[in-house]
C-alpha cells in the first residue's frame, strides 16, 4: 500500500471569564500535497489521522478523500479532546495545551494507481449534437448549419474534435438530410472515422442515439454541441484529463451575473451565492460505462435531464469541472453570430502577428 504522511504541532490558547468546557473541539481541513507535477487519482484514498494532546490524550479517526484536485487530497473531521483549565492571576480562566496531528493517506490498491494517468491515443468518441431546430435563430434552416464567416457552425468544432489525437470517432447526430455536409468537410481530410446517428424527440434521447453507435473500447465519451463552435483544443485537452481522472468531467466557467430566485409572483426569494455557480459549456466528457448505466437509471424512473452529466449525478457519482473559456458561447441568437464573427476574426488577428 502506498502512503504518505504529515506531521505538525501546535498549541492551543483561551481566555475567558467563564469557566470553558474541559474539551475542545477542533474541525481540520487537512491538505496533503504530494510531489511532482503529474495529476494523480486521489479520489476515494484513506485516511487515517491522531491527535494528541501534551502526549497524554489522543484521538483518532479515520475518513475518506471528500475532494481531489491534482496532487491534493483532501479530508474534513471535527475531533475533540480534553485540555487543561486554570484560574489566571486575573481572575480569567487559562487553558493551554500543545497538540500534534499526524496524517496518513493510503491508496490502498497499491502503488500502481499512484502513477500518472495518461489517456491514449485514439481512444475518445465524440457524440456531435447536430440536431436541434433553432428556433430562437429565427433563420430557415437550424443554427448550427447557418455560415459563420463562410463555414457552417457545426464545422468549426468538427474539424477541432477531428484535429485531436486522443480522438478516435466523431459520433453526428444529425437529420440525415444534413449529413452531405460532413461527408464532404470529411473526404481526405480527417484521421478519424465519421459515424452518423438519428436525433431523439429531447437532447437525452439523441444523445443515447450516439452513445449506441460508438466504438466498443472507447475510454472516454465526449458530447458536445455542435453549436458552440469557438471550443479550444487546449479545453479540449484539460476537460479530457480531467474526465480521465474522475469518471466525468466538464467545461465550465464561473458565473459573472448576480442570481436571484424569484417566486411565481416575481418578488426575490433569495440571492444565490455566486462564489458557488458555474455556468456549464460543452463538451462533456464521461466514461461510456457510467453514461450507459445513467441512461438506464433515468429510463427506468423516467426522469428528465438538461445536460449530460446530470445523467451521472443520478448515480451519485462525482462530476469534475474543468475551468473552460468564456469564449465557448452556444450561438443561439443573430446577436450571437456577430460576438462569434468578432472572436474569430480577433484570434485570426492575432495568429497573423505572432
Amino acid at each position: 500500500t502506498h502512503t504518505h504522511s504529515l506531521t505538525h504541532s501546535s498549541f492551543l490558547t483561551t481566555h475567558t471569564h467563564h469557566r470553558p468546557s474541559t474539551t475542545t473541539s477542533l474541525e481540520m481541513v487537512l491538505q496533503l500535497v504530494l510531489g511532482g507535477g503529474s495529476s494523480h487519482q486521489l479520489f476515494g484514498w484513506a485516511v487515517s489521522a491522531s491527535v494528541a494532546s501534551s502526549s497524554t490524550t489522543r484521538s483518532q479517526f479515520s475518513c475518506r478523500c471528500l475532494s481531489c484536485m491534482p496532487n491534493l487530497l483532501t479530508v474534513k473531521q471535527e475531533v475533540s479532546f480534553p485540555l487543561g483549565v486554570r484560574r489566571g492571576r486575573d481572575g480569567f480562566f487559562f487553558r493551554r495545551r500543545s497538540f500534534q496531528l499526524h496524517v496518513t493517506a493510503s491508496n490502498e490498491a497499491g502503488e500502481e494507481n499512484l502513477r500518472p494517468k495518461v489517456l491514449p491515443p485514439r481512444s475518445v468518441s465524440v457524440i456531435l449534437l447536430a440536431g436541434g431546430t433553432g428556433k430562437r435563430m429565427g433563420a430557415n434552416m437550424p443554427k448550427q448549419y447557418l455560415p459563420l464567416l463562410g463555414q457552417s457552425i457545426a464545422l468549426y468544432s468538427f474539424y477541432t474534435f477531428s484535429s485531436i489525437q486522443e480522438v478516435s470517432e466523431i459520433i453526428v447526430v444529425c437529420d440525415p438530410s444534413y449529413k452531405d455536409i460532413f461527408e464532404e468537410a470529411g473526404k481526405g481530410r480527417l484521421d478519424v472515422t465519421v459515424k452518423f446517428a438519428l436525433p431523439g424527440k429531447e437532447r437525452q434521447d439523441s444523445v443515447l442515439s450516439g452513445l449506441k453507435e460508438i466504438q466498443g473500447d472507447a475510454k472516454l465519451a465526449s458530447v458536445h454541441d455542435s453549436a458552440r463552435p469557438l471550443v479550444t483544443v487546449q479545453d479540449i485537452h484539460k476537460v479530457f484529463a480531467d474526465a480521465w481522472i474522475h469518471g466525468a468531467a466538464v467545461l465550465g466557467v464561473p458565473l459573472k451575473a448576480t442570481i436571484k430566485e424569484a417566486g411565481a409572483d416575481r418578488f426575490v426569494l433569495h440571492t444565490l451565492d455566486r462564489r458557488r455557480l458555474w455556468e456549464i459549456q460543452t463538451p462533456q466528457v464521461i466514461k461510456p460505462s457510467l453514461l450507459q448505466q445513467g441512461f438506464e437509471l433515468v429510463q427506468q424512473h423516467n426522469l428528465e435531464v438538461t445536460d449530460d452529466v446530470s445523467v451521472v449525478e443520478h448515480l451519485n457519482h462525482p462530476v469534475f469541472i474543468t475551468e473552460g473559456s468564456y469564449t465557448n458561447l452556444k450561438v443561439t441568437t443573430p446577436d450571437d453570430m456577430l460576438i462569434a464573427e468578432r472572436i474569430i476574426l480577433q484570434s485570426r488577428e492575432q495568429n497573423v502577428r505572432s
